[in-house]
């Protein structure tokens, strides 16, 4: 691991970048350069990959003015860093099969003893006879974390200190693909990320990755998460909106130039490209709502007073 820290990107290669996307690109690009941090992309293509996406992502992060350092990793090419991961914290009696469907893990994540979402352990205590008949009826078989805690706590660069529950977390999925949580802190190890800076939707499931960094005796990075961009409605912007991408906005008549200049605008008012964003970055000063973004309207709106 290089003593030299780093930030990251990692987009899901699952369709172009929308505006949101790139402003929170930006951003992670502003921190780790404003840190002196290396800047890294990352390929999170285990699942939803689209044919051409990656190309189209890469060349939008080029175009509103980002550099990165090294090559871009790809979550595929690394599977045995996560089965040995999976291994690992088998050995140490930390994973448990579980045969539960998705609907029956949704209808059962409403019930009180939980907060929403969390998995209440319905395969934890699976008696080995009982694992063996639903092994031979055929049932794909997920494996969990078998959790010691109940909760985690984080610090954020932009939220404080951060308490949030941690449940028995999928490691590998039923179809033997590595899950999500576990391969985002594997990879951010292994890369020496130092620094996480993401939407904000995200910071409810930081404390399970977290925790499994420390249960794989992984450093746990600092975290930033970032108002998102939302939709004249107050909701995440969506395709559905218009002109959400870079191609739309080039297709809508605004040049690369003053869409970058709009996202660089709705972070530091003074702002008008990539360069002079980072020249006077300071997370201290960033906005803390979400942007509320008129497509439409982009390039009028990112210049009112």
């Amino acid at each position: 691991m290089s003593e030299v820290g780093a930030g990251r990107y990692a987009p899901t290669p699952s369709g172009d970048l929308h505006l949101g996307n790139l402003r929170t690109a930006l951003l992670a690009w502003a921190f780790a350069r404003s840190t002196g941090r290396r800047f890294l992309l990352r390929i999170e293509d285990l699942d939803r990959v689209r044919p051409g996406a990656e190309q189209r992502q890469l060349d939008d992060l080029a175009a509103i003015g980002l550099d990165w350092d090294g090559p871009v990793v790809r979550q595929s090419e690394r599977l045995p860093h996560y089965e040995a991961a999976i291994e690992r914290l088998t050995a140490a009696g930390l994973t448990y099969e579980c045969y539960c469907t998705r609907r029956e893990i949704q209808q059962a994540a409403t019930a009180p003893h939980g907060p929403m979402g969390a998995y209440p352990g319905t395969c934890r205590t699976l008696t080995a006879q009982a694992r063996d008949r639903l092994r031979t009826s055929g049932r794909p078989a997920a494996l969990r974390l078998r959790a010691k805690a109940t909760e985690f706590e984080v610090v954020d660069e932009l939220h404080g200190i951060y308490r949030g529950p941690v449940d028995d977390l999928v490691l590998r999925r039923g179809d033997g693909v590595p899950a999500y949580n576990l391969a985002v802190v594997v990879d951010d190890a292994a890369q020496g990320i130092d620094q996480v800076v993401r939407g904000d939707d995200l910071l409810p499931s930081t404390p399970r990755q977290a925790y499994l960094a420390t249960l794989l005796g992984l450093p746990v990075p600092r975290y930033a998460h970032v108002p998102l961009v939302l939709d004249a409605n107050g909701n995440r912007l969506a395709k559905r909106d218009g002109a959400v991408t870079l191609a739309d906005q080039r297709a809508f008549g605004n040049t690369v130039e003053q869409v970058v200049a709009a996202l660089a605008a709705s972070l530091d008012r003074s702002a008008t490209s990539s360069s002079e964003l980072l020249a006077h970055f300071d997370a201290g000063l960033l906005p803390w709502e979400p942007w509320i973004l008129d497509v439409s309207g982009l390039l009028q709106r990112s210049r009112c007073p």
